[in-house]
């Protein structure tokens, strides 16, 4: 019996948008379980725009920080 030959398969040529895009997509996707693996620990999670970022030819992203609090803990003003 003699042993399969594997090929590598044939990678898309993404342009360096769409793997800009894709590395978002995915960065979101783990945040949002992680936010959820928070709720399931017992924690309240709210997600606060911190900064925008300005490349200085019209193109911006809003950057986050996560505050967190305990159940029942008070919520500050």
């Amino acid at each position: 019996m003699s042993a399969p030959q594997f090929t590598p398969a044939a990678m898309p040529n993404a342009s360096a948008q769409e793997r800009a895009v894709d590395r978002v997509a995915e960065a979101s996707h783990r945040l949002n379980e992680a936010v959820r693996r928070a709720i399931d620990a017992g924690y309240s999670v709210e997600l606060v725009r911190s900064s925008r970022f300005h490349d200085g030819a019209g193109n911006w992203g809003d950057q986050i920080v996560p505050t967190v609090r305990e159940k029942g803990a008070v919520k500050s003003a």
